[in-house]
């Protein structure tokens, strides 16, 4: 399948380098999978758009601040964006900037906090081992001298010299983000429009929420460099899913279930498939977790949810694939019919990417 076919026009103006005022203002584009209707909504109308009784299911992962200043010992900078543990005590799968400079042997670090050096180069990614000061934990350092690792993009669009940093804490979190979660290189996007509000009417109406965990990874958001689909690398991404949120999933006699957002369905997806062939085995809690290298693209049809909440995504990404795939199950259609919708959100000035509006395919 040529990736030419995820491609589309977007204006620049249609990035949106900041959130609506309000989480729950954002635009709501609702999209009926069997007749094709679209409607034009804004967020905080979801609860009355739902039936009752459907069951969301949303990623708790918190984004850790992940993106660490450092200098080699010359003085030039470097940035490291940790990914996650590499399994080694204190060594983290990374991305370096400049990669090559900053891997030579005599590492980086910034004096009193920690001292770093690449052990290992993997396709554009590194693995460091850190020594951080007085011992403590890696993620408990990024924590203190790190920056949120926002997209390029955003940081592109806005002001020069101004610090937004206060203002992306608070946004580029979900309000039901788990802090004792702090696991993701990036926010599930999806998630960011949800009110307190938002989520006591849900549950008003009679809808359950249950969580689950994907460690989201700048990989999520890679754009597809192969010529064919098919092609492509997939990156992996850790996921857990607790007893109460795996019986939900599995149990398609109850209300809807509705994923919210597609590091959400990623993880749902890769459960399910593999809970149906005998492929996991819980621990003693009845929870499950494993790694996710799942990659859907028409036309595959999906197990793992009935309707979807998204944001509005990259060109040539393999969310578009995946959103495509959920529009159209067992069939190639989806890629035209999304294609479409993005050339109507465009018209229609919604707003794109992880600060954007959302769509909600039903």
């Amino acid at each position: 399948m040529d990736t030419a076919l995820f491609d589309y026009d977007l204006p620049s103006d249609r990035i949106a380098s900041m959130p609506a005022d309000r989480r729950d203002a954002s635009r709501l584009m609702v999209v009926d999978r069997e007749t094709g209707a679209v409607e034009h909504r804004v967020f905080r109308e979801l609860p009355g758009l739902l039936p009752s009784g459907t069951r969301l299911f949303r990623n708790v992962a918190d984004v850790r601040r992940a993106r660490i200043p450092g200098r080699r010992p010359s003085g030039g900078k470097v940035e490291c964006l940790l990914l996650g543990p590499a399994g080694a005590h204190d060594e983290w799968r990374c991305l370096l900037k400049p990669g090559r400079k900053a891997s030579d042997a005599a590492g980086f670090g910034i004096p009193g906090e920690y001292h770093a050096r690449v052990v290992a180069s993997l396709s554009g990614e590194y693995i460091v081992r850190f020594e951080v000061e007085g011992g403590r934990d890696v993620a408990e350092m990024a924590e203190r001298v790190g920056d949120l690792p926002l997209p390029p993009y955003i940081v592109a669009a806005r002001e020069a010299g101004r610090d937004y940093s206060a203002f992306d804490d608070e946004r580029y979190r979900t309000v039901f983000a788990d802090k004792s979660r702090r696991v993701a290189a990036a926010a599930p996007t999806a998630g960011l429009h949800f009110t307190p509000e938002v989520l006591a009417e849900l549950d008003r109406r009679g809808n359950a929420s249950f969580d689950l965990t994907l460690a989201v990874g700048l990989g999520t958001f890679k754009p597809i460099e192969s010529e064919r689909v098919e092609d492509h690398a997939i990156h992996s991404e850790r996921w857990t899913i607790p007893h109460r949120t795996a019986v939900a999933l599995l149990d398609r006699s109850a209300g809807p279930r509705l994923a919210v957002g597609t590091t959400a369905l990623r993880a749902a997806e890769d459960f399910c498939r593999k809970h149906a062939r005998g492929a996991l085995t819980p621990d003693s809690h009845g929870d499950y977790a494993d790694d996710a290298n799942l990659y859907v693209y028409p036309p595959q049809a999906l197990c793992g949810a009935d309707m979807l909440l998204t944001n509005f995504h990259l060109p040539r990404s393999t969310l578009m694939c995946l959103v495509s795939a959920f529009l159209s199950p067992g069939s190639t259609d989806g890629i035209a019919r999304l294609k479409a919708l993005y050339e109507l959100a465009v018209r229609e000035r919604y707003r794109f990417y992880s600060y954007g509006d959302a769509m909600l395919i039903r």
